[in-house]
């Protein structure tokens, strides 16, 4: 039987099917006759023990009695026990035991649909036109085929087009050069970023480019000189600077031309733009930073992100201990402006919009519909410290803290900076001089004989005063008023730290644009 099929370019193809004999799964079973059975023509039945082995239609049979060739004709079932009819004369001795096997010859068939093999083709289907074959068969020789893990190398397939229907990404031949290696010394391969013609390779403590579709031979001063467009991957080049990704390539956030990330093996957060890698980690923050990547541990994370709405690279720093700190990076100043109070676990920038998700939801930034200092539906107060240190080498006294702003601000902490401590072995700390808490201008309001007076803020002409307070438990040595019987902080330079209060228009607005205080020189 055979069949034709037509296919492009008007090829014959003679296709030729295989035996038709059912493909057998080669059991093999043994089973001890019942009772003594003698002269069993051809086609009657003999009788063996049950067994759970598998019996099937043409299984040969050897042992005592049985001649050679003896096949299965029949099966069926005998109560405890199994029936066959064979196509011999058999004599079967009681307890005997007899084999059953598979012995072919011809050709088995699987699968009917696919049992077919191409007799003869010809090109066109003309009369003795040329055949076509399977052609040359290439082949290589792998001495050592054991699975490697090769984390510094880069590997490339054949071409997708699919405007042409060109799909050759299942195809990696070993015949060309598909393969480029970075540095081993330099880790593992932990991030890959496309930029135009180059591709950027983030190793553990290296970051290097190749070019893509292109290769360029370079003079000994570094130059391009010339290029060729041969090879997918070029010459691997690396950025100045030890400086890697470390292996916490979910650090990597990019905006424009600029590229942020973290390398926790040098305490550095980095960013790599036209001019190269700079450690921006040193704007500032440096001992936080180094103190912070020193805390996470192995299985902490470091989730970057850019917030295209403020314009600034946010990087939440997560342990496993549940322990984080989310701050932001603002190109505009070169530093770092803020802390935030969300935990993300990731983040991403979209149509002028900036999201972050948690474990269960997608959360939109800056919404005009929401509360402000509101995360993940928890509500957070805003907190600002920073220091008073005019005239620094002399003693002075701070009276008053006066700001420019919204009203819901109020002064939590106010303390001076320490004395000295004696030598001669003496634990005693230094003096530190504290003010009590200063309400904001709601929150201190209360009426007394019907006038409205202020415990803390006092608004005028749109300026928030108020007097410092002394909260000193101790005095120092050969002080004679201390604490609440006198005013103001002496000292060199005081930290403020100033909070939006629980109970002015919670959830609104609160702009803070000055800060200053009175003082007098001791």
């Amino acid at each position: 039987m055979s069949l034709t099929i037509e296919v492009p370019y008007f090829n014959s193809y003679f296709m030729k099917r295989l035996a038709d004999v059912p493909y057998i799964t080669g059991d093999v079973a043994t089973r001890t006759a019942f009772n003594d059975q003698t002269n069993i023509a051809a086609g009657s039945f003999v009788f063996f023990n049950a067994d759970a082995s598998v019996m099937i239609l043409g299984q040969t049979i050897t042992g005592t009695g049985v001649p050679a060739d003896t096949k299965v004709t029949s099966l069926g079932n005998n109560g405890a026990g199994i029936k066959i009819t064979l196509d011999k004369e058999v004599s079967l001795t009681n307890g005997a035991t007899y084999l059953f096997n598979m012995v072919w010859s011809a050709p088995q068939v699987k699968n009917e649909d696919e049992d077919w093999y191409i007799e003869e083709s010809r090109i066109r289907g003309g009369y003795n036109n040329t055949s076509t074959d399977f052609g040359v068969k290439a082949y290589i020789v792998e001495d050592n085929d054991a699975q490697q893990r090769r984390g510094n190398s880069l590997i490339y397939s054949g071409v997708l087009n699919s405007r042409t229907g060109i799909n050759q990404t299942n195809q990696f031949s070993v015949a060309e050069d598909i393969t480029r290696s970075a540095d081993p010394i330099n880790g593992t391969i932990q991030k890959l970023y496309a930029e135009d013609t180059n591709l950027i390779i983030m190793q553990e403590r290296k970051i290097s480019r190749a070019l893509i579709d292109k290769d360029a031979i370079y003079s000994a001063e570094g130059n391009a000189i010339t290029t060729s467009s041969r090879l997918v991957i070029g010459q691997i080049v690396a950025y100045a600077g030890e400086f890697g990704i470390s292996t916490n390539p979910e650090s990597f956030a990019v905006y424009g031309y600029q590229k942020y990330f973290t390398d926790r093996n040098r305490n550095a957060v980095l960013r790599l733009s036209m001019d190269g890698l700079t450690d921006i980690s040193n704007y500032g923050m440096s001992d936080f930073f180094r103190d912070q990547f020193s805390a996470i541990n192995s299985t902490g994370k470091m989730v970057g992100s850019y917030d295209i709405h403020n314009k600034s690279y946010v990087l939440s720093l997560q342990n496993s201990d549940e322990s984080y700190k989310t701050l932001s990076f603002d190109e505009a100043i070169n530093g770092w402006t803020s802390f935030y109070d969300y935990k993300p676990s990731t983040g991403f920038s979209s149509r002028g919009n900036y999201f972050t998700t948690n474990s269960s939801s997608v959360w939109m930034h800056y919404a005009d519909d929401v509360l402000r200092n509101n995360f993940y539906g928890v509500d957070n107060r805003s907190t600002l410290q920073f220091v008073f240190n005019p005239d620094p080498t002399r003693t002075k006294t701070f009276k008053t803290i006066n700001y420019e702003g919204s009203n819901g601000w109020e002064v939590t902490s106010l303390v001076s900076d320490e004395t000295g401590i004696d030598t001669g072995g003496t634990t005693a700390p230094g003096h530190i001089d504290t003010s009590s808490r200063i309400w904001s201008y709601e929150e201190g309001a209360y009426v007394e004989s019907n006038v409205q007076y202020r415990a803390g803020f006092d608004r005028k002409q749109n300026r928030y005063t108020a007097s410092i307070k002394n909260n000193t438990p101790t005095p120092i040595n050969g002080e004679v008023l201390w604490g609440t019987k006198t005013s103001g902080i002496k000292a060199y330079y005081t930290t403020v730290t100033m909070k939006t209060d629980e109970f002015t228009d919670e959830g609104g607005l609160k702009e803070l644009f000055a800060v200053g205080s009175i003082y007098s020189q001791s």
